[in-house]
Order: C-alpha cells, then structure tokens, then sequence
C-alpha cells in the first residue's frame, strides 16, 4: 500500500500546483484590480496561467489533430483516425485519407513506450502521409488499464508487433523510432523464423538502443548503476484508486517526466522563465512554440512495471538483443534468420539518448542479410529527437528513408515519386493523391 500512497501523493502535488496556478490566475485578473494597475499583478496572472496549464497537461493525452494536406490534384485531403485492431496495452492505428485512389507505401511507425504518448510522432506522421500509407502502435496509458489484463513485458510488446504486422500484411515497411528499434527487430526475425509470409519489406531502425554497450551514455551508465531490486524498489509504485488501472504496478510517467527535466534542467527553467515573461507582456499566444513544445513534452502516460524492468534488465543490462540471445515464450529469436527484409539505421551524431553506434549494430546482428540490403546514415549535427521530428528529419532524413523504401517497394505506382525528388516535384505529380 505504500507504493499506492506515494502514488496518490505525486498526483496530490501534481493536482495542488495546478490549483495554484488557477487560484493565482484568478486573483490576479479580478476586475476590481483593474482600478489600480499593478506590474506585480502582471506577472503573478503570468506565473498563474502557465503553472496551470504546465500542470494540467501531465495528466492528459494530446489530440493527434492531423491536419488536411493538399493532393497533386489541388484538393484538400482530410485525415481521419481510424482503429484496426484493438488491444489491451495498445491499439493498431490507421490514418485514413479520404478520397485517395492511389496506392500508396503501406508504412507502420512504431512509436516507443517510454513515457510519452505516441502523438509524439504528429510531426513525423504528419511529414509521411503525402506520400505513404500509415499506420502507427498506440501504446495506452498503463494506469487506465485493469489489473485484470494482465502482465506486459518486452516479449508481450514483441508478439504485439507481430500480431499487427500479420494484420497489416506482407507489403509493409515498418519505422521504429527509439526505444522499440530493438524489439521491432526482434518482431521481425520471429516472423522469418515463424511466419515468413507476414515479414515487412523494410525495416528503418531509428536511434534506438540495439546495443547500448556500443556507445555507452547517461541512459546506459544509469542502467548499469543500479541493481534490478533498487530500481524495482525506487522506481516502481501502484496506481491509486482515481484511476481504473488501481493496482497495478507501473513505472509512473511523472517520474520519467521528473528524470527527463533533470537531464537538461537549466534548459526547462529558462525556457518557462521566458514564457512567463512572454505572457506578462502579452507577447504569448495559444499556438506559440513554447506551449506546442511543452504541450506535448509534458504529456506522459505510466509503463507497465514489468515492461519497464524487462527492458532495463534484457536489453540494457545484460543485452539479449546485441548478443543475439532474446527469447520469446522460451524460444530463441535468431536475428540471424532475416534474410529477405532490407534493414537501414538512422542515428544523430549529437544524440545524447542513443548514442551512434547503438543503432548501426543491427546491421552487424543481421548475418543472413546481404549487404545490398543493408543501409545507414548518421545525420550531423542532430540530436535524439532530431532525427525524428525536427529539421533534419524532413530535411534530409525523411528523403532517404522514402528512398530506401522505394529501393524495397513493388506497389509504388510508377512515376509516383523518383529517387532523390521532394513530393511536390512537378515531374511527381502526374499521379493523383
């Protein structure tokens, strides 16, 4: 019970700043004050609006809000979510653009299970539909699920990638960005061993932890650092009776947001230091960079304990992904045996999560692959979440990977797009969208 109680306790502190912010807010904008102009009151209005909205967002799932892109054909092609098939820890997600006739690259981006939702990955998925058909792993909220629903751990994750790779069929490319890299690998090389009919196309592995050891960082020394029962001791607690979820045992997401913040504290200070005084002046708005940023950032979702642990224990500490050695329901899945899927790494030399060289050692791990099938790239310059989503993904990540695709793609249709060309090339668009 007292994993329960200091759960309940971080919610409390949680919901206790949020009620000050609003309490502060509304002081300061009681119109009686307005008789006498006060700068003070300026900024306590200020501190009070972006304390209550900081806090309130850490308790709920961003909308995915995809917006309408324009088809080679001048039209508005609105985007509609869409559940393919659902599950208890997650679901499968399909991004449906109405009106497309065309065929499209049938993309699956596994998003991680870290702490973050996947709405992570808009900007990526926002960046993809033009030119591909896509699909995306919707991790849920571990507090929300009932103990009822049993255990999920790395293995349970790997067979849920299996089941939807299966439902998505042969001719997909799979995306895993981060933390899932290794798992989608080891998804893949099951289905070669298993179901050889289901295996994806290609597989895009990007800056995830394939071999931590290779290049060793914060995230890697920590892992090392601590025991499996301290970390189980300090780390995990059970969900409280607000939610449906109560008791079970997660990884709270306040207190990965809580290791996140810590690793560039001074960066967060400074950057809310400069939305309150952005605010107090009147220079903030709904949409600005601060709030899209943290709007998002600070949205976390808790992690079923068990799979939390597994991961920090079989694929950190003691690396049966990098030594070739995970097992599934007892069975081994040999990487080995992935001889017909293309595989490409993507990582940043600035990345301070998944260091370069983590990654690039799936192509190692992939004997039975031949090397005109293997791929990779390190972006300069660019950070974990660089790679991904920001400039160097669109600019000149996201290109590559399409083209590495398109190298693996029999039902492109011809003329659709051409190596090298961005999508709104005039000679792309003789197909419509």
């Amino acid at each position: 019970m007292r994993y329960m109680a200091t759960y309940d306790l971080m919610e409390t502190v949680r919901n206790t700043n949020q009620w000050l912010g609003a309490s502060a807010l509304a002081m300061a904008s009681y119109p009686a004050f307005a008789m006498f102009p006060n700068p003070a009151l300026a900024w306590m209005a200020a501190w009070g609006e972006v304390t209550e909205r900081t806090f309130s967002r850490m308790v709920m799932k961003p909308d995915w809000n995809i917006p309408p892109f324009v088809g080679s054909n001048g039209q508005d092609r609105i985007v509609v979510e869409e559940v393919v098939m659902q599950r208890d820890f997650g679901d499968l997600l399909h991004f449906r653009v109405q009106g497309r006739t065309v065929p499209k690259r049938r993309v699956l981006l596994v998003a991680p299970m870290s702490g973050h939702y996947a709405t992570l990955l808009r900007s990526t998925v926002i960046s993809l539909l033009p030119d591909c058909d896509v699909f995306i792993t919707d991790w849920h909220n571990a507090r929300d699920i009932p103990v009822s629903a049993g255990k999920f751990d790395v293995e349970d994750y790997t067979l849920y990638l299996v089941d939807f790779l299966r439902e998505l069929g042969p001719h997909t490319h799979v995306i895993a960005v981060c933390q899932p890299a290794p798992l989608a690998l080891a998804a893949t090389a099951y289905l070669a061993e298993e179901d050889p009919a289901a295996q994806p196309r290609s597989l895009t592995l990007i800056g995830g932890p394939i071999d931590p050891s290779a290049a060793p960082t914060e995230v890697t020394d920590f892992g090392h650092s601590v025991t499996m029962g301290q970390l189980e001791e300090l780390m995990i607690q059970r969900v409280g009776f607000k939610y449906a979820g109560v008791g079970r045992m997660v990884y709270p997401g306040l207190l990965q947001l809580n290791s996140f913040i810590s690793m560039n504290a001074e960066t967060h200070f400074n950057a809310f230091k400069d939305q309150i005084s952005r605010v107090a002046s009147g220079d903030a708005h709904e949409h600005d960079k601060h709030n899209k940023f943290y709007d998002e950032y600070l949205a976390v979702m808790d992690m079923p304990a068990e799979f939390y642990l597994s991961t920090v224990d079989r694929i950190f500490k003691t690396g049966e992904i990098a030594s070739n050695s995970f097992t599934v329901k007892g069975k081994k899945v040999d990487i080995g045996k992935i001889t017909t899927v293309a595989v490409k790494t993507v990582e940043g030399s600035k990345d301070d999560i998944s260091a370069p060289g983590q990654c690039i050692a799936a192509l190692n791990l992939c004997t039975g692959l031949p090397d005109d099938k293997k791929a990779s790239h390190v972006e300069e310059g660019a950070g974990h979440y660089g790679i991904f989503a920001g400039k160097s993904w669109r600019n000149n990540i996201r290109p590559l990977v399409l083209d590495f695709i398109d190298d693996n793609e029999e039902q492109t249709p011809p003329g659709h797009r051409k190596r090298g060309k961005p999508v709104n090339d005039p000679a792309n668009m003789n197909v419509a969208v």
